[in-house]
């Protein structure tokens, strides 16, 4: 069993939640059903199958986790950009919080071939 608050991408992950919480804040209140509720649930789902991973026997298994947590990203990645082309986020912030969550893509491949490598 690992401590996943000592994993990198982990960390990073659990801010890009923060961020997104607070930014969610300010969509209109109809999408509080909609993308906001889509957005904040993907977005936590990438640190939680990092912790859920973590603490799982396998290296196999943490592998596995890890995949689940890169196709939430995936899912981040497209709600930002949608988040943006209906106007609920600038260029900048757009811009901003893609660079993130394409570092926490990165970061999460490199740790599942890390994982895979060691099974």
């Amino acid at each position: 069993m690992r401590d996943f608050k000592k994993i990198r991408v982990w960390e990073k992950a659990h801010q890009l939640t923060l961020t997104l919480y607070k930014l969610t804040d300010s969509f209109p209140p109809d999408e509080r059903f909609g993308l906001v509720s889509q957005l904040r649930r993907a977005t936590a789902s990438i640190p939680t199958n990092i912790a859920e991973g973590a603490g799982r026997e396998t290296q196999k298994e943490f592998a596995r986790f890890i995949h689940l947590a890169t196709g939430s990203a995936s899912e981040v990645e497209y709600l930002l950009l949608l988040s943006r082309d209906l106007g609920y986020i600038s260029t900048e912030e757009y811009t901003k919080q893609d660079k993130n969550i394409n570092d926490i893509k990165r970061m999460l491949y490199a740790f599942g071939k890390a994982l895979q490598a060691n099974t």
